[in-house]
């Protein structure tokens, strides 16, 4: 064994698992792929201010859980604790926005970083697929995103999570709202660093998962008393568009989400068969973060899905996922004239787009047949020296049993009948 192991806090995803990990960002990434979303890649690590900008002083992200460190060139750089500050970023460095297409559809996926103490569903590196439109301000953008979120949960067999629905407000009436929730926290017995918050940024006291703080909060002024007549009718918009739709969402007027740069909706999607950590994914509009990393006024909206966090609610429900096998066929060659003759054959079946093994290392016949068992293989083609002398390969379906003799030649016809007609029945 090696004397070296993954960092604390981190995962390293292996087969056969893995598998599952590539059918979840698949599965999200799909509906995206197949409604004007087009793939952005950004930088594993991002200029600190960036994200102190964008995602906020004040937040536990920036102040706690950000990995920044200083290069040999002495630019302050962070690891990216979170994707929308990174995207927005790109899309503006490359002026997407004055393409006149507005919005600018992305769709992304990768890891991202956060020094948290580590518990089962929270790591210190993570993998989300994320999406964001930007330059638009119109609810049923707020809307597609949301159901796109649910129909790509629901493609996964994913039943038991629920949509919380809230809105920040904007810079008209968010003010007066957070003067009036100040007044209120004010009074209460808190701690110096929550304290603090208060004046920072008392939005986030709200999210304060200590019970001692939550019973204090009983009472507090609610934003959805304070939100303007603009924000309220454009709430009610993508209510009503979800609702049409067949989205069920529940109201949730204390929902805030983590990062200072939302406004108007907001939304999480939570499964309860994950403990403490119930926040699957989630997101909102964020029409000011633009103009807070120097950019100009364009208000976008988005989410981030995690696909650690839905493979446990997969596991939590029980869904299996149905994963196409890695391998389809496993050639086992008896001798030297059959490793040649059967390497040329899985080649041919790969060019052929399936998915074929071969044995390799010289195994005998008993532990290449262990090998192909273990490959999840429905077929085998196994040759020997007598069957090459009589121009055939014994082909062998590993569920039934049964094997016949087929002619080199023909092989690999057979074969892909034989896999066309097992997809057939499977469907």
């Amino acid at each position: 064994m090696s004397t070296f192991k993954a960092p604390k806090g981190t995962y390293d995803l292996l087969p056969p698992d893995s598998a599952s990990y590539l059918a979840v960002r698949e599965a999200i990434a799909a509906p995206l792929r197949n409604s004007g979303y087009g793939y952005v890649e950004t930088p594993g690590f991002e200029n600190v201010e960036l994200f102190s900008r964008g995602v906020g002083e004040s937040t536990d992200i920036v102040t706690k859980e950000m990995y920044a460190f200083t290069t040999r060139g002495g630019d302050r750089l962070a690891l990216r604790p979170e994707g929308t500050a990174s995207v927005l970023r790109a899309a503006l460095e490359a002026n997407l926005h004055k393409a006149g297409n507005l919005p600018v559809k992305l769709w992304y996926s990768g890891s991202y970083y956060r020094y948290e103490r580590p518990q089962k569903g929270r790591y210190r590196h993570f993998s989300q697929v994320g999406a964001e439109a930007i330059g638009a301000e119109d609810p049923a953008l707020d809307a597609e995103l949301i159901i796109l979120a649910d129909q790509a949960y629901r493609s996964l067999g994913l039943k038991e999570f629920r949509i919380l629905l809230n809105s920040l407000g904007d810079k008209e009436c968010r003010p007066v709202y957070r003067a009036a929730l100040q007044d209120f926290l004010r009074g209460l017995d808190l701690d110096e660093e929550t304290r603090r918050r208060i004046d920072i940024n008392p939005l986030r006291v709200l999210d304060d998962k200590r019970d001692d703080v939550q019973k204090q909060l009983v009472g507090a002024p609610m934003l959805r008393d304070y939100l303007c007549d603009a924000c309220k009718a454009y709430h009610e918009q993508v209510r009503e568009l979800l609702t049409t739709e067949g989205v069920a969402y529940e109201d949730d007027p204390k929902l805030v989400r983590g990062l200072d740069y939302y406004t108007r909706t907001t939304f999480e999607f939570v499964h309860d068969g994950l403990g403490s950590q119930s926040a699957v994914g989630g997101g909102g509009r964020y029409d000011g973060l633009s103009e807070m990393i120097g950019g100009p006024a364009l208000p976008s909206v988005g989410w981030a899905l995690g696909v650690d966090r839905t493979v446990l609610a997969l596991e939590a429900e029980g869904v299996t996922l149905d994963l196409p096998p890695a391998t389809s066929v496993f050639a086992v060659p008896l001798g030297e004239e059959a490793r040649r003759v059967l390497f040329a054959k899985v080649t041919e079946l790969r060019r052929a787009g399936v998915a074929a093994d071969f044995s390799y290392g010289g195994k005998g016949l008993k532990g290449a047949m262990k090998n192909a068992n273990r490959s999840g293989a429905r077929f085998t083609v196994v040759a020997g020296e007598r069957d090459l002398a009589e121009g055939v390969v014994q082909l062998k379906d590993m569920e039934s049993g049964e094997q016949e003799a087929v002619a080199v030649e023909s092989v690999v016809d057979v074969l892909k009948g034989k896999l066309d007609t097992q997809a057939r029945t499977a469907q």
